[in-house]
């Protein structure tokens, strides 16, 4: 073939994989940088802290899609962790101390690299029960997801709009759901705050070093959890994701990089990043190339969007402050909502891990707080015990779900 036609097929082939990380950088962006600045200020974080957090984990999320891909020439992706951005949020009576909580970050984030250092640690939290694990994440959702039915109670007018346009794409385009959801309420926003919107000096993004803390009740009942929901709810997923379009992730470098870069955006306010599964799917599987071989410039794509999405960090989390609290969460919840889903779908499929499971969602959702402990530690222990008393010696009870779901 001669060059210049070559040429042409080169660039009309890297078309592809770019407009599928350029969709997946978006729709990454768009569905959760909410949860993310509403889940920072929950722990204790400032204005200016939270969108700091925001600015670091888009710029090392980014950076991490961009150094690995290409290295390793596969479409390996990278994003924050939205179920640990939703345990923030189900966590806010366990401190108003953004420093504990950035210790908080910082054992999650050593515990990720420790998990690519040491295997073993690895196979150790991904054998909790997925029934356990599972409820624990939808106890920690559920609270979260009825926030759209709050909103439309107390402010109708903002949130209507919101959860009409959210369920119309939902039917048309669901890809598209929550972020035209979140411009919608963006607008609402923008309406309802007028000229004082753009009035803040924080819209420029900034970098601040928090100091961190380093106090025991939180590290258990964020610190942990959050190490927990992000492996499972994120990296385990990341590398099925993968695996599923014949990429063999490589699990060291990938965690170590993660949980690295974790530990460097916690003092900067960030909470945690891991490996992309959803949007995963978008730049790994044949629409972003039909040689798999060609695929990895998605995520090179993606990387330096979320580099760039970070620059309007200010400008995200002043027109997420200037918004009503529930209204935030509200459309933290539609985004979130499938994500229940597949957790409630995923605790009850097996019959006979069904009690511990509610048990654990049960707690988990309750919001308790013990001895300065989040309910996150709590459903999961609970969870154990009920396992433990309920199945450890007893033969597995077969299949038969409407008996065994009505009668305990």
């Amino acid at each position: 073939m001669p060059k210049s036609r070559r040429s042409d097929a080169d660039a009309v082939g890297l078309i592809q994989p770019v407009s599928a990380g350029i969709v997946s950088a978006i729709t990454g962006f768009a569905s959760s940088f909410v949860l993310v600045v509403a889940g920072l200020r929950a722990v204790g974080a400032s204005e200016a802290q939270a969108s700091s957090g925001l600015l670091a984990v888009c710029v090392l999320s980014g950076l991490c899609c961009i150094v690995l891909a290409w290295r390793f020439r596969m479409p390996i992706s990278f994003a924050w962790s939205t179920p640990g951005a939703a345990l923030l949020v189900a966590a806010a009576a366990v401190t108003d101390d953004f420093g504990a909580a950035v210790g908080a970050f910082l054992v999650c984030g050593a515990l990720i690299v420790l998990c690519g250092l040491w295997p073993a640690l690895g196979r150790a939290i991904t054998s909790i029960p997925r029934p356990i694990a599972s409820a624990m994440l939808a106890g920690i959702l559920f609270p979260i997801c009825l926030a759209p039915i709050t909103a439309a109670v107390q402010l109708p007018w903002l949130a209507l709009p919101v959860i009409i346009t959210w369920l119309v794409l939902y039917r048309l385009a669901p890809r598209w759901a929550v972020p035209a959801a979140m411009l919608v309420a963006a607008i609402g926003i923008a309406v309802t705050s007028g000229s004082s919107l753009l009035e803040g000096s924080g819209l420029a993004p900034t970098l601040q070093f928090v100091i961190p803390s380093f106090d025991p009740a939180v590290i258990v009942s964020l610190g942990l959890p959050l190490f927990i929901v992000t492996m499972a709810g994120q990296n385990v997923p990341g590398f099925a994701v993968m695996s599923t379009f014949g990429y063999a992730v490589p699990p060291r470098p990938a965690l170590v990089a993660s949980g690295a870069g974790s530990m460097l955006g916690a003092l900067l306010g960030g909470h945690a990043i891991n490996l992309a599964a959803i949007t995963a799917a978008i730049m790994a599987g044949p629409d972003a190339h039909p040689d798999p071989r060609k695929r990895w410039p998605a995520s090179v794509t993606a990387g330096v969007l979320y580099v760039l999405f970070g620059l309007a960090a200010g400008v995200a989390t002043t027109l997420i402050s200037a918004a009503p609290p529930i209204l935030i969460t509200a459309v933290a919840g539609l985004a979130l909502l499938g994500a229940l889903v597949t957790s409630v779908v995923s605790a009850l499929e097996v019959v006979d891990r069904r009690i511990p499971a509610i048990a654990t969602f049960l707690v988990t959702a309750s919001g308790v707080s013990i001895v300065g402990i989040g309910s996150a530690f709590w459903g999961l222990l609970v969870g154990a015990v009920v396992m433990i008393v309920t199945t450890v010696g007893r033969s597995r009870v077969s299949p038969q779900p409407d008996r065994d779901a009505s009668t305990p």
